[in-house]
C-alpha cells in the first residue's frame, strides 16, 4: 500500500532511539523527510547515521534539544519552521511511590511530556491549518486511562496529553488538519528493556521471568502477555500520518495490546 507520504516533512520529538525511531524508520520508508531529535547532538548524529546507512535514498536529519529547557525548544522551532508531520514522542517515565514524588518530580514530568507537545504544537499547527494539511499525533499511553499506580505522575502527563490532543482537533473542522493520539501498551523500547532487566536483578530471577511476572502481577489485563515491539507501535503512527487516514480525526487509538478493557 503507498501511504502518499512522499515528500512530506516529519519532525518526531525524541527519536534517537525507541518508538520514536522506529516511526523515523517507518517514514523513511515510505519516502518521507524525516528530522529526529534527541537531547544531545552525539545521539542525534549517530541515529541519524544509522537512519542514512538503512535508507541511503532517504532524506533524514536531526535537531538537538532538550524538552526541559525552553530556550533549546525555541531554537529548534527557529531551525525549522514549518512541516507536514508533527510527531510528540518526546517522554519520561519513572516507576516511584507516590508519598516520593516531589513537587520538582510533578513539574518535571508535566513540562517533558505535556509542554513538549504543546510548545511544538503551538507553533506548527497554525502553519498546517494556513496550507489547509497536516497531521499532528500525540504518543500517549494506556497508562493515560489506566493510570500505573507505581507511577501515577507518569499516567496523569498521558491524560493530559489526550485532552490537548482532543482540543486541537476541535479547531481543525473543516480543515485537511488532522490531531490524533497513540496509546501503546507496554512497549519494549531500549528504556523498558532496561528497566524489567532492573527488576530481574532486584528480585534473584531472570530477565525472562521478570516480564513474565510483570504481566502476571502489573498488567494483567493484556491479551497478549508480552510487551508490544516498537514497530507495532510505529506501524499504526504511520498509517495515521498519512493522508489515507483523512477519516481519523480527534481519536485516541489503542496499541496496547488489550491491556485496557473497554470497548471503544
Amino acid at each position: 500500500m503507498d501511504l502518499q507520504l512522499k515528500g512530506k516533512t516529519a519532525f518526531i520529538s525524541g527519536s534517537t532511539q525507541g518508538i520514536g525511531f522506529a516511526i523515523a524508520q517507518n517514514l523513511l520508508k515510505e519516502g518521507a523527510n524525516v528530522v529526529i531529535n534527541g537531547r544531545t547532538q552525539s545521539k542525534v548524529a549517530e541515529a541519524v547515521q544509522r537512519l542514512q546507512n538503512d535508507h541511503p535514498s532517504g532524506t533524514v536529519s536531526g535537531l538537538a534539544a532538550d524538552f526541559s529547557k525552553v530556550e533549546e525548544v525555541n531554537a529548534l522551532l527557529e531551525s525549522l519552521p514549518e512541516i507536514d508531520i508533527l510527531i510528540n514522542n518526546a517522554g519520561i517515565f519513572e516507576p516511584q511511590a507516590f508519598t516520593d514524588i516531589t513537587d520538582a518530580d510533578w513539574f518535571k514530568f508535566f513540562e517533558v511530556n505535556v509542554l513538549s507537545g504543546v510548545r511544538l504544537s503551538r507553533h506548527y499547527f497554525p502553519k498546517m491549518i494556513a496550507k489547509d494539511w497536516g497531521r499532528i499525533i500525540f504518543i500517549s499511553s494506556e497508562s493515560a486511562v489506566n493510570i500505573p499506580e507505581e507511577m501515577i505522575h507518569y499516567g496523569m502527563t498521558k491524560t493530559a496529553q489526550l485532552a490537548v490532543s482532543r482540543g486541537l482537533a476541535e479547531l481543525t473542522k473543516g480543515t485537511n488538519v488532522t490531531v490524533n493520539s497513540v496509546l501503546p501498551g507496554p512497549t519494549k523500547s531500549e528504556g523498558v528493556a532496561e528497566f524489567v532487566k532492573q527488576m530481574g536483578a532486584a528480585n534473584n530471577i531472570s530477565t525472562e521471568q521478570a516480564e513474565t511476572n510483570f504481566f502476571k502481577d502489573a498488567r494483567p489485563t493484556s491479551l497478549l502477555q508480552r510487551f508490544t515491539s516498537v514497530e507495532e507501535i510505529a506501524n499504526l503512527v504511520t498509517y495515521v500520518a498519512s493522508p489515507l487516514s483523512s477519516g481519523t480525526n480527534g481519536s485516541a487509538l489503542k496499541v496496547d495490546g488489550g491491556v485496557a478493557k473497554f470497548i471503544i
